[in-house]
């Protein structure tokens, strides 16, 4: 068996950094927001909001042709749906570091948070 700790090594990541360069350049990928209704109402990066609760029931809404980047608060819950979604045969996936709280921290001062 797998500790959650081992897959989180593995996991591929992504720096709120690189995602402002990728968004710059006009990059092609998909950003998933996992957090809930009244988090993205909130403040939000314009991504695909799907809750990690029904991550596994939207699946089909989720790019497998195109790199996908799943954030959250903090980085906990996207590294969870990535997990999940990994038991599906996605192999396209990279958790935000440090999810909205390093966004606003280091990219967008500004912005609202929790």
């Amino acid at each position: 068996m797998i500790t959650l700790g081992n897959n989180l090594k593995n996991m591929n990541e992504i720096t709120v950094q690189e995602l402002k360069q990728k968004i710059d350049a006009g990059e092609d990928f998909q950003l998933i927001d996992v957090r809930e209704e009244f988090e993205f109402e909130l403040s939000n990066l314009n991504g695909l909001l799907i809750p990690l609760g029904g991550i596994l029931i939207e699946a089909d809404k989720i790019a497998k042709d195109k790199p996908v980047i799943v954030h959250c608060r903090s980085g906990a819950r996207s590294a969870a749906a990535i997990m999940q979604l990994e038991t599906q045969g996605f192999t396209n996936l990279y958790n935000l570091k440090g999810g909205i709280i390093a966004w606003a921290t280091e990219i967008e001062p500004g912005m609202q948070v929790y």
